[in-house]
C-alpha cells in the first residue's frame, strides 16, 4: 500500500514544481503612468506595449557615407503618455569627438517633430565622447506637450500603411559637418499588406481555376466539341493578366503612396517577385549588389564614402585604424541589438532590422525599386528571380500534365472511370504537354519582356543584362511563332480592297447609357434591315477583305489540325476574330516596352501608356474578341477600365506635379478600391467558371438535378449560339402564325361516293395535313356494320384519317379540337430532354455508359420525317392556346442526340382502341351493296 502512494506523491510533488517554475522565471511587468494626447491620465503603462507609431526597417541616408556603422535604430512614439524615444546600436572608427544629434518625424511629406539632443546632457556615455572602439548604445526618451505633435494628424493613427519615416543625423561639433545620417521607416501597425493571407486566398482560387481550365482542356472525344467547352471556361491568361497588371502598374516611375506597394505587394507572387533571404544572398552577387546585411554604414568594412574632404574635416580622425590589421579590433566591438527577449519587461519587438543592401531608403516609393523594397526585393535581382520561377513554373506544368496522364491510366486501370472522355488526352497527352508548355510561354510574355526591358534601362553588370538579352529574343521568336500560325491559317487565300460604309448609328452602353456606335454597313444581317437604329452620319470608305481560296475549307474552329497545332493560341476567340491572339501580343509587348524600358522618362512613360491603354481598349472592346461571355467580361471590360483609372490616375503622382502626399494618398485609395473591386470579380467569376466546368463535364450525364437543369440547357444553347454551331432560331411567332393557317382550311364541303372505305391521303389535293391521331369518340347515328381497322402498328404520323367529310361530321371534329386532350399535351411537352433524343440517338454507338452528347455533327441527329414535324408543331400550337403563360421549355440541340427516350405508353393507351371505319355516305352506300347482294 505505502508502495503505491508514494510514486504517485512524488508524481504529484513533480507536477506542482513544474507548474511553479514559469511563475518563478517570469519577470514581473514594469508599469508607468502618464497623460495621453487627448488629456486622459493612465495608471497601469506597461513599459513593452506597442507604440502608437514606430519604425520598421532603416538605412543609412547618406548614400552609404556615414562614418558609423549601426546595427540598430529605432524610434517610438507613444500617445498615451507623449513622449518619444529613440535607440542606436552600433560604432564608429573616428578618434575621438563631441557630436550632437538630430531627430525628426516626417508624415506625409511634412515634418511633424524634430528636437536636437546633446548626449552628455542627456547621459549617453558611449556618445559623450565619441571614440573609436567604443560601442554605441544610445538611448533617449523625451516627454513632449500635445503642441509639440500638433502636427501629426489624428488619422495617422489608424490609417492602414502610414506614409512617414523618422531620420537621425549626426554632426560633428569641431566641424558642425554631418557624419551620420540614418532613416526608418515609421508605421501604426496596420498596413494593407497581406501576402500571406491574400496571396494565399488568391493562389487557392488560382489553383481551381487551372484546374477547371484543364478539365474542360482534355475532356471530351471531338476536337470541335472541346475546343467550344474550353473556350466558355475561365481563361488562366486572363487570371494572370489581371493580377499581374495590378502588381505592374507600380512599376511607373511615379512618387507612390505608401498603401499602393503595400497593397501590390499581395500580387506580386504572380510576377515571380516573391523570394527568401538565402536566394537573395546567392544572387545579390551575381547581379552586382555588394553590403552587409546585418548593419548600414560605412565605418567597417564598407569603403567610406565622404565625398573626399569629409574624412580631413573632422579633428583627430584616425586614418591609420581603417588598415586591415586595426579592422578586428572595430569589428569586435561592433554592438547589435539583442534578439528580442520576452522575460525582460523593457524589450520589446517591434523594431526593424537592417535594409538589405541595394534597395531604396526606408519610406520611399518611388517607381519599381520602391515596390520591390516592400517585398524585399533589391531592383537587379528581380529580371534574375523572375527568370527562376518562370523555369519553376515551366516544370510545375510539364510534371502536371504527366502525373493527370498517370492518374487517368490508374483509374482507367482499375475501372475507377466509367466514361471514355478522357481516352483523347490519355492517348494525346504528350501534344497536351507541348501545348502547355507553350501556353505558359504565351501567359508569360509581358511579365519577361517587362523584366528584360527594365534590366536593361537600370545598366546593371554584364552577366544578368545577357541573360535578359537571350531571353527577349527568345520571346521575340515566341511572337514570330505565333505570327507564323496566323499566316499558316490565312496564307491559302487572298485579300481584296471592297467598298463599304461606316455609318454613325445611335447606341447603347451598358444598354442604358445613349452613345454614338459605329457600324459597318456590310456587317449589318438582312433580319436588321428593319430594325436600323437612328443614323446620325454615315462615310464611305474602303477596306481589306479575305477571302479564301477554298470556299469548301473547314472553318478554323472545325479544323482539327489546325486545333491540334494552334488551339493553345485560337481556341478561345470568337470565330470571326480567331487571330486575335497576333493583336494580343503586340498589346502586350507595347504595354512592356513603356512599363519595362520608359524608367527612364517618367513624362513620356506616364502619358504614352495612357494614351496607349485608351486607343487598345476602344479597339478591343470593338473587336470583342473572346467567345465567352466570362472573359468577354473580364478581359474586355472590367480589366481595361482598370487599367485606364489606375494608369490615367497615376499621372497625378509624377513629381513634376508636386501634389501633397495627403491628396495622393486619397487619389492612391481610389485606385486601391478599382483594383480590389476587380480582384473579387475576377474571384467570383472563378468561381462561376468553376460551376460551368462541372456541368461541361456532366454534359453526358442522364440525370441531373432538376433544380439547376435549366440553366445547364441555357448555359449549352448559349454555347452554341456564341460558337456558331447552333440552330438558327427563327422568329416563333411568325412561323406559328403560318403553319395555323395552312394546317387546315376548307373553302367549301362537297360529298364524293367512293367504294374505297380507306382511301390514300398522299395523292390527293387536300389542304388537311397528315395529324396524330386523337381519340374523337364521335357517335355515328347511320352506321351499319362494325368494320373496323387496326392501326396500332402504323407510326405517329401515318394513322388513317378520313378522305371527305359531311357538315356535321366537321363540326363535331371541331367542336372536339378546341375541347384540348390534356393528356396530348402532357404527352408533347418538351420539359424532359429524354423525351425528344430517341429519334437522334441512332447516329453513334454509345459511350461507355453514356454517349457524347454534344459531339456529333447537326446534320446526322434530325431524321423526323415531314409529317411528324407537322404533328409536332400543331401539338406546339395547341399547347400555346391552351397554357399561354406557361414558359415553353426548349431543348439544347447539344444534348439531343446523347439522352434516351422514355417510352409514351400514355399514346399507346390511347391508340390501342382501333378505329372505326369512316366514310362520306352515312352508311348508306353499305346498306346498298348488301342489298344488292341479297337474292
Amino acid at each position: 500500500m505505502f508502495a503505491t502512494q508514494r510514486p504517485l506523491a512524488a508524481l504529484s510533488c513533480l507536477l506542482s514544481i513544474l507548474s511553479i517554475i514559469p511563475t518563478v522565471c517570469a519577470q514581473d511587468k514594469v508599469y508607468i503612468n502618464g497623460t495621453g494626447d487627448n488629456g486622459v491620465f493612465h495608471e497601469r503603462l506597461d513599459v513593452s506595449r506597442t507604440p502608437s507609431l514606430y519604425t520598421g526597417d532603416f538605412d543609412d541616408c547618406l548614400n552609404d557615407g556615414s562614418l558609423f556603422n549601426v546595427t540598430g535604430f529605432d524610434t517610438a512614439y507613444y500617445s498615451d503618455n507623449l513622449t518619444v524615444s529613440f535607440h542606436v546600436y552600433g560604432s564608429t572608427n573616428i578618434r575621438q569627438e563631441s557630436v550632437m544629434m538630430h531627430l525628426s518625424i516626417e508624415v506625409y511629406g511634412e515634418e511633424r517633430f524634430n528636437k536636437t539632443y546633446d548626449p552628455c546632457a542627456e547621459n549617453v556615455t558611449s556618445l559623450c565622447p565619441l571614440k573609436a572602439g567604443q560601442p554605441i548604445e544610445a538611448y533617449i526618451t523625451t516627454s513632449i506637450s500635445a503642441n509639440d505633435i500638433a502636427g501629426i494628424p489624428s488619422i495617422a493613427l489608424n490609417i492602414p500603411d502610414l506614409e512617414g519615416y523618422s531620420r537621425i543625423r549626426i554632426f560633428a561639433n569641431s566641424t558642425q559637418t554631418e557624419i551620420g545620417c540614418f532613416q526608418a521607416t515609421m508605421s501604426n501597425g496596420r498596413t494593407f499588406s497581406q501576402p500571406e493571407i491574400v496571396g494565399s486566398i488568391l493562389g487557392a482560387f488560382t489553383v481551381f481555376a487551372v484546374l477547371a481550365s484543364f478539365a474542360t482542356a482534355i475532356y471530351g472525344v471531338q476536337i470541335p466539341h472541346i475546343r467550344m467547352h474550353y473556350a466558355h471556361s475561365f481563361s488562366i491568361l486572363i487570371i494572370f493578366e489581371t493580377f499581374q497588371s495590378i502588381f505592374f502598374s507600380g512599376a511607373l516611375s511615379v512618387n507612390w503612396p505608401a498603401l499602393l506597394p503595400a497593397w501590390w505587394s499581395n500580387f506580386a507572387w504572380t510576377a515571380g517577385m516573391f523570394a527568401s533571404l538565402d536566394m537573395i544572398d546567392a544572387i545579390s552577387p551575381f547581379a552586382g549588389v555588394s553590403g552587409n546585411a546585418s548593419q548600414v554604414g560605412s565605418a567597417g568594412s564598407v569603403p567610406i564614402n565622404n565625398g573626399g574632404g569629409l574624412a580631413q574635416q573632422i579633428f583627430g580622425r584616425s586614418l591609420g585604424r581603417r588598415s586591415v590589421p586595426q579592422l578586428e579590433s572595430i569589428v569586435h566591438s561592433l554592438t547589435r541589438r539583442h534578439d528580442f527577449n520576452s522575460s525582460n519587461p523593457y524589450d520589446y519587438d517591434w523594431a526593424g532590422e537592417p535594409r538589405n543592401p541595394g534597395m531604396p531608403l526606408p519610406g520611399d516609393y518611388s517607381g519599381f525599386p520602391g515596390v520591390l523594397s516592400v517585398v524585399g526585393i533589391p531592383r537587379n535581382d528581380a529580371f534574375i528571380i523572375g527568370l527562376i520561377w518562370f523555369l519553376v513554373v515551366l516544370a510545375a506544368v510539364a510534371l502536371s500534365v504527366a502525373t493527370a496522364k498517370l492518374v487517368l491510366e490508374l483509374c482507367h486501370k482499375f475501372k475507377l472511370i466509367k466514361s471514355d472522355g478522357f481516352d483523347f488526352f490519355r492517348s494525346h497527352w504528350v501534344g497536351y504537354m507541348a501545348a502547355g508548355l507553350l501556353r505558359t510561354l504565351f501567359i508569360a510574355f509581358f511579365v519577361m519582356m517587362t523584366l528584360a526591358m527594365f534590366q536593361f534601362s537600370i545598366n546593371g553588370p554584364p552577366g544578368p543584362t545577357a541573360i535578359a538579352a537571350v531571353i527577349f529574343v527568345m520571346f521575340l521568336g515566341f511572337a514570330g511563332l505565333t505570327a507564323y500560325a496566323c499566316s499558316s491559317r490565312l496564307r491559302e487565300g487572298k485579300y481584296e480592297v471592297v467598298s463599304d460604309t461606316l455609318r454613325f448609328e445611335q447606341g447603347l452602353v451598358l444598354k442604358k447609357i445613349p452613345f454614338v456606335a459605329t457600324t459597318l454597313a456590310s456587317s449589318i444581317g438582312e433580319e436588321e434591315q428593319a430594325h436600323k437604329p437612328r443614323l446620325f452620319a454615315s462615310l464611305p470608305i474602303r477596306r481589306i477583305k479575305f477571302v479564301d481560296k477554298n470556299p469548301e475549307r473547314p472553318q478554323v474552329h472545325q479544323d482539327e489540325p489546325y486545333i491540334k497545332h494552334y488551339g493553345w493560341l485560337s481556341a478561345r476567340y470568337r470565330l470571326s476574330r480567331w487571330w486575335f491572339f497576333t493583336v494580343y501580343l503586340a498589346y502586350q509587348f507595347v504595354r512592356a516596352c513603356f512599363i519595362g524600358g520608359g524608367r527612364a522618362s517618367p513624362l513620356a512613360q506616364v502619358y504614352g501608356l495612357f494614351v496607349f491603354e485608351v486607343v487598345a481598349s476602344v479597339i478591343i472592346i470593338k473587336l470583342k474578341p473572346f467567345e465567352g461571355s466570362r472573359n468577354t467580361t473580364a478581359a474586355i471590360w472590367l480589366l481595361s477600365i482598370s487599367k485606364i483609372i489606375t494608369t490615367g490616375l497615376s499621372i497625378a503622382f509624377l513629381r513634376t506635379l508636386d501634389l501633397s502626399r495627403v491628396a495622393a494618398t486619397a487619389i492612391g485609395m481610389i485606385i486601391l478600391v478599382v483594383q480590389c473591386f476587380l480582384a473579387a470579380a475576377i474571384l467570383v467569376l472563378i468561381v462561376l467558371g468553376m460551376i460551368s466546368t462541372w456541368m461541361s463535364l456532366s454534359r453526358n450525364r442522364e440525370d441531373f438535378p432538376d433544380k439547376i437543369d435549366d440553366l445547364r440547357v441555357r448555359y449549352f444553347e448559349h454555347m452554341e449560339d456564341r460558337a456558331g454551331t447552333s440552330k438558327p432560331k427563327e422568329d416563333e411567332v411568325d412561323e406559328l402564325a403560318e403553319l395555323s393557317k395552312s394546317i387546315f382550311s376548307i373553302s367549301n364541303v362537297r360529298r364524293n361516293t367512293q367504294s374505297n372505305a380507306f382511301p390514300v391521303v398522299e395523292g390527293s389535293n387536300s389542304q388537311i395535313p397528315s395529324h396524330p391521331a386523337h381519340p374523337l369518340n364521335r357517335r355515328r347515328a347511320n352506321s351499319g356494320g362494325s368494320s373496323r381497322h387496326s392501326v396500332n402498328s402504323l407510326p405517329r404520323s401515318g394513322r388513317t384519317h378520313r378522305a371527305s367529310w359531311s357538315a356535321k361530321d366537321f363540326a363535331e371534329w371541331d367542336a372536339d379540337m378546341n375541347r384540348g386532350d390534356t393528356s396530348r399535351m402532357s404527352r408533347m411537352r418538351t420539359s424532359s430532354l429524354r423525351m425528344q433524343a430517341s429519334r437522334y440517338s441512332g447516329s453513334r454507338p454509345p459511350m461507355t455508359p453514356t454517349r457524347e452528347s454534344a459531339e456529333f455533327p447537326r446534320t446526322s441527329i434530325n431524321t423526323m420525317s415531314p409529317e411528324d414535324k407537322d404533328a409536332i408543331v400543331q401539338d406546339k400550337i395547341e399547347e400555346n392556346a391552351a397554357t399561354p403563360k406557361r414558359r415553353k421549355r426548349t431543348v439544347s440541340w447539344a444534348d439531343q442526340s446523347s439522352i434516351c427516350e422514355e417510352p409514351i405508353t400514355e399514346a399507346q393507351k390511347v391508340d390501342d382502341k382501333p378505329l372505326e371505319k369512316i366514310d362520306s355516305t352515312g352508311g348508306r352506300e353499305e346498306e346498298q351493296v348488301k342489298s344488292k347482294s341479297e337474292p
